[in-house]
């Protein structure tokens, strides 16, 4: 297509930065989440895995943590969706670190560690709102600094803070119940991935090629069959309804005159 655009070369190979964290601008809500977690106390967390086991090698609870901690807070509560984003969204890698849990997995740790990982919520959020911030993704945040000059505003400060203390928890356990109950919905649903035999590029672009064949093929007969029902529209129909003669074609469209005949006499004669 003529004219004069940016460069737009889809197959150049580009190079991320060696480090994840430069993956994403410094402002970054999963920089504020990483190194929140990485300053919270996990001892609860790692408690349950105490006494080995036949289990296999689980993942790291803090790189866990992170991913849902980020993921509820932006607002996917699919543990399909979290899988997902592992392999496609730059944030959901970085908090991963070249780790891709499946979805059954996801799911199990929110389960197993419903009221660690509500706890530990409730102080990333905590930490947020006395930092200033007024929302932690979707989840919105009382961000009122408390006076506490006087004793009177202490005391009403200790009582707004117990108020905000339980909406707070309150809007946490419906976030995680949120994620069960979608989770529980979607037990049933196909994988939508694309089918393996399309997984490679060669693969998916012949495929891309034949599908696309086979839908001009059905716009062409389509075509065809709507210009012969155009034909009989155009056609003087008798008392029945139904299309006079034959179909339309060229020699019956010729008039008498210019038509020539031989006359079988004038043959013999001849």
């Amino acid at each position: 297509m003529a004219g004069s655009y940016r460069p737009y070369e889809p197959d150049q190979v580009m190079l991320l930065p060696a480090a994840p964290q430069d993956w994403l601008p410094a402002g970054h809500l999963a920089h504020f989440i990483n190194d929140t977690v990485d300053a919270l106390d996990l001892k609860a967390f790692y408690a349950r895995y105490e006494g080995g086991g036949s289990r296999n090698q689980p993942f790291h609870p803090a790189m866990m943590v992170k991913v849902l901690i980020y993921a509820y807070a932006t607002g996917v509560f699919s543990s399909r969706k979290i899988e997902r984003r592992l392999h496609e969204d730059l944030a959901f890698r970085m908090l991963a670190a070249g780790n891709f849990p499946r979805h059954r997995t996801i799911c199990d740790f929110r389960a197993f560690h419903l009221k660690e990982l509500s706890d530990l919520f409730v102080q990333v959020v905590r930490l947020a709102r006395e930092m200033g911030l007024v929302k932690l993704g979707t989840v919105a945040i009382d961000g009122t600094k408390l006076k506490a000059n006087a004793s009177r505003h202490k005391a009403m400060s200790y009582e707004r803070m117990k108020q905000a203390e339980a909406e707070l928890k309150a809007q946490i356990d419906a976030l995680l119940a949120r994620a069960k109950a979608i989770d529980e919905a979607e037990v049933n649903e196909p994988e939508l991935d694309l089918p393996a035999e399309i997984e490679r590029r060669e693969a998916r672009l012949a495929a891309i090629r034949e599908a696309r064949e086979r839908l001009e093929q059905r716009q062409r007969e389509a075509d065809l069959e709507r210009g012969r029902s155009d034909d009989d529209d155009r056609r003087p129909r008798g008392p029945d309804g139904k299309p006079k003669g034959g179909r339309y074609s060229v020699s019956s469209a010729c008039p008498r005159t210019r038509r020539r005949r031989t006359s079988p006499t004038r043959t013999a004669a001849s």
